[in-house]
């Protein structure tokens, strides 16, 4: 922890006083800009918590131990749904230049980590059941390392029953 000790020194000059408030003005409006970057958000945050009964069966089926729904590796992964249906494409990187271990890192996630990723006009029960039939997308799922998830979705703008599907799993 840091400690910082404050002192009240008058401006003595005008023209430091609105150098000053200036200064301020420009760091709220930054603020401002920053506030106003979409952030997808809607029904495709939280699902997480729907998945968990469906993950711990497939999970459960090979002897493996349910998955924990995590806050943050669901904000990773409507961070990627939302990238994706924002250019209306599955990647699992962005176009600034973010491969999948960096978006980790900047999640704050550690460790080992996986993703899959999907679009299509289908529910949960088939999203999971595409992916158990897809050899990488198992292997994720049924990964003995990994102990949390998030998944999310979001919606297409142009096609609202086309969704975007990330789920993210870690240590």
């Amino acid at each position: 922890m840091t400690v910082a000790r404050l002192e009240n020194h008058p401006i003595p000059n005008p023209n430091r006083r609105l150098l000053l408030k200036g200064a301020a003005l420009a760091a709220l409006a930054g603020l401002a800009a920053c506030s106003t970057a979409v952030l997808p958000t809607g029904e495709g945050a939280g699902v997480s918590s729907s998945a968990t009964t469906t993950l711990a069966g497939i999970r459960s089926s090979a002897g493996l131990p349910a998955l924990v729904p995590d806050t943050q590796l669901e904000q990773a992964a409507l961070q990627q749904a939302g990238y994706m249906a924002s250019r209306a494409r599955m990647s699992h990187t962005t176009g600034w230049g973010k491969d999948f271990a960096s978006r980790m890192k900047d999640n704050g996630v550690r460790g080992a980590a996986g993703e899959n990723i999907a679009e299509g006009r289908f529910d949960l029960q088939k999203l999971f059941d595409i992916w158990m039939h897809s050899d990488g997308h198992r292997r994720n799922m049924l990964d003995p390392d990994f102990s949390r998830f998030g998944l999310a979705y979001v919606r297409d703008g142009r096609d609202p029953s086309l969704r975007y599907w990330s789920l993210v799993l870690g240590r």
